[in-house]
């Protein structure tokens, strides 16, 4: 007998866990059910409250959507501001290409004009270098004695060496050496390879 009474000890615990625990679990979900009731009921309550008070979030929007109005504006400004720079921009490019465009067109003119006026005075260095060739050479030499010496080497250098030769000896020492020096001297500063 001793036996029963240990064997039917435990299941009588055993019995007794498990009712425990199943009344612990419906009181649980009771609690969970009476928990989603009341946030159900908070809610409900929550937006009567709301219904019932006056909007003061209103003023807030409004005050918000007049900041983002008057931000606009000064964005749209700034934007036109712009615009303007940029067609100023435009226009003075526009200006500048074309002043280019004159500028470069002058400068063709001025390098024909100095090409023409260089080639003038060439024209009137040669012919008079050509007078001074066919003049006697006893006057010539009287005229070279009246010019500048670097003048003076210039027609003479260009002349052709019988020419130079006999107007060079019809001058006075002193002439015909500060003529000789110019001469001499013209390359003296020429690189020599």
């Amino acid at each position: 007998m001793i036996k029963s009474t240990a064997q039917t000890a435990p299941k009588g615990a055993l019995i007794s866990i498990v009712a425990i625990l199943l009344l612990s679990g419906l009181l649980r979900l009771g609690g969970v059910g009476l928990a989603v009731a009341n946030e159900s009921q908070d809610f409900d309550v929550k937006q009567q409250n709301m219904e019932k008070r006056p909007d003061n979030t209103a003023p807030d929007l409004n005050a918000l959507l007049e900041m983002i109005a008057t931000r606009t504006a000064a964005l749209d400004a700034k934007e036109a501001k712009l615009q303007e720079k940029e067609y100023a921009l435009n226009a003075a490019r526009v200006l500048i290409d074309q002043n280019l465009v004159k500028l470069e067109a002058a400068e063709k003119r001025l390098e024909a004009t100095i090409a023409s006026v260089d080639g003038a005075s060439e024209d009137d260095l040669d012919r008079l270098t050509s007078v001074y060739e066919s003049m006697k050479p006893k006057v010539a030499s009287q005229l070279f004695e009246q010019m500048n010496p670097e003048f003076a080497a210039g027609f003479l250098g260009r002349m052709a060496p019988q020419a130079a030769a006999n107007i060079m000896s019809g001058l006075s020492s002193e002439t015909g050496y500060a003529i000789s020096v110019v001469l001499a001297g013209r390359n003296a500063s020429a690189p020599k390879n």
